[in-house]
């Protein structure tokens, strides 16, 4: 039968069983109100995309800016880009991934063929939605609707489902044998601070470092200088309630800005008699961003942004302190290059070089998503 009908199919017949899925997802319909729990219709993946069954998902905070209209995207949409997950089905022309394949979506894809992943130095592929507000697959449609309404993607991932769909070069093939409630915050928390200190930063044995902001991208900061051999970590926060745990994952000194009456970055300079070598901004807020840089030695001090500005602020900053010699960075995904770095710090995982138990305070039903963002909200 096949041989007869193949001249006039141009796909393998496999293709045909691809079903519409209809499944739970937690639908945002406009900004400022909470997530509304919804039946959705996820299309099946076209050429070259990946549907996949979302098993485990972190909250980041940069979800939450767009809730709250920090970050500009169009509604309605399916947040959530920290996740790990089963491959269900995928497209004509898919080769990396098959179905069962265990999975993290790369809210920075990895295409392969830009210019940023071509080079060396550059991990910010340009097929990536961070900063287009685009919110669609790469044909112009979207995979998902919810009460005959089209939904929009986020950073190409929407992990806030029980099922999504991606671009091929937006999935990382892990090891089987992963945890994957554990493993999903290499998509986005982990990755993104640990990779700040060991890829952007490049902080060096001996040096000293001071982190801005203590939730879970910071903590990995720490966890990164740690590892990198750095003597001295300074964790700044004003919430003193997090200080146990950065001292449990490597923080030498814990200190709360408003304990002092002079500014921070004075503290700081006091404190390690000229500035730390190397100092990271993992708030996303513009004084703490030219605090960090302030703090920094002033000569060859690095100071490295990593928590998300709000849309349309701008920065004001004295050019003396860059004058002086300091460099100042940004880091997206810690610069790591997603598809070939992700299945390595999964292996590394399991071989127990770095712990990620200590990031997560909780866990909870999917259908308490609201509640978890109350949690992120309280700095609980």
């Amino acid at each position: 039968l096949y041989g007869d009908l193949k001249m006039q199919v141009p796909f393998p017949f496999s293709l045909l069983c691809l079903q519409v899925i209809k499944c739970k997802a937690a639908v945002l319909w406009e900004a400022n109100k909470p997530f509304s729990i919804e039946e959705v219709e996820v299309a099946p993946p076209k050429e070259h995309e990946v549907r996949v069954k979302i098993v485990a998902t972190g909250i980041c905070r940069s979800d939450d800016h767009v809730i709250t209209g920090a970050l500009v995207m169009p509604f309605p949409i399916i947040l959530g880009h920290e996740a790990a997950g089963v491959v269900e089905s995928v497209g004509q022309g898919v080769t990396a991934v098959k179905p069962g394949d265990k999975v993290v979506p790369l809210f920075v894809p990895q295409c392969g063929e830009c210019q940023n992943c071509l080079n060396t130095k550059g991990n910010l592929c340009s097929k990536t939605d961070l900063g287009t507000s685009g919110g669609l697959m790469a044909d112009g449609t979207t995979r998902f609707t919810c009460k005959g309404k089209a939904i929009h993607h986020f950073l190409g991932t929407s992990t806030f489902t029980e099922y999504t769909v991606l671009h091929e070069s937006a999935v990382a093939k892990i090891d089987s044998a992963a945890p994957l409630e554990k493993v999903c915050l290499i998509g986005c928390g982990f990755s993104t601070g640990y990779g700040a200190a060991l890829q952007t930063a490049k902080v060096e044995p001996g040096s000293t470092c001071a982190v801005f902001g203590l939730g879970g991208v910071g903590l990995s900061v720490i966890i990164g200088c740690k590892v990198a051999g750095a003597s001295r970590i300074i964790a700044v926060d004003i919430n003193s309630d997090k200080f146990a745990k950065a001292k449990e994952l490597g923080a030498t000194d814990c200190i709360n800005p408003k304990d002092f009456n002079k500014p921070i970055h004075e503290v700081l300079t006091e404190m390690t008699g000229g500035g730390v070598d190397y100092s990271f901004e993992v708030i996303g807020r513009t004084d703490t961003m030219t605090a960090a840089l302030a703090c920094c030695q002033y000569n060859y001090g690095v100071s490295v942004i990593v928590g998300v500005p709000p849309a349309a602020q701008k920065i004001t900053f004295d050019p003396m302190l860059l004058l002086t010699g300091r460099s100042w960075k940004g880091s997206v995904f810690g610069g790591w290059k997603s598809k070939d770095a992700v299945p390595k710090l999964v292996a590394d995982y399991m071989k127990k070089k770095f712990v990620l138990d200590p990031l997560i305070t909780h866990t909870l039903p999917f259908t308490k998503i609201n509640e978890g963002f109350d949690l992120l909200r309280t700095g609980k």
